[in-house]
């Protein structure tokens, strides 16, 4: 089946959603809020990529990416996630391709780089690796992995948007 990629329009919020919901459902390392992390980013006009892939018109998976800061200062970096794909179509590559679609859009937006809390095998694959300039406060630091789009990385502790923190 075709798949196409494309930014979120306000009428996906509702399907997004749902989504994020149903692809961290059973997930190990999930904290039950992913899906109103997305809703809260998007109130908070945080979403600085949000692509989504559809089937035959159906969603079958939702990536985000929103400004992080490092010590407190708005450095032009970003943070992936949430990064959902249907259950019944994880493991065809659909994650891969909105990984991919989002941070082409940050490189093309002049994100300076981007950081990931997630599987250092999985986001390996896209150049993300663990730098001790960079830390996430209580986070293993093989967890906590970069991704720098320019020469200079810059040290300190990241921070993601409040968001982040949302509750039920």
């Amino acid at each position: 089946m075709p798949m196409e990629l494309r930014d979120e329009v306000p009428a996906d919020a509702a399907a997004i959603h749902a989504l994020t919901e149903a692809a961290f459902r059973n997930a190990p390392h999930r904290s039950g809020t992913e899906q109103f992390i997305v809703d809260a980013l998007r109130r908070d006009g945080l979403l600085s990529a949000s692509v989504m892939a559809s089937c035959n018109g159906v969603i079958v998976g939702h990536a985000a990416a929103s400004p992080v800061t490092i010590d407190g200062h708005d450095l032009g970096w970003h943070g992936l996630g949430p990064v959902s794909v249907s259950p019944d179509r994880q493991r065809e590559g659909i994650g891969r391709q909105l990984v991919d679609a989002v941070l082409s859009r940050l490189r093309v937006a002049g994100s300076r780089g981007c950081v990931v809390l997630g599987d250092p095998a999985y986001y390996g694959r896209f150049g993300f690796r663990a730098l001790p300039a960079l830390r996430l406060p209580g986070v293993p630091a093989e967890y906590f992995q970069s991704l720098p789009f320019v020469d200079v990385v810059p040290e300190g502790e990241v921070a993601f948007a409040a968001a982040f923190d949302v509750r039920a």
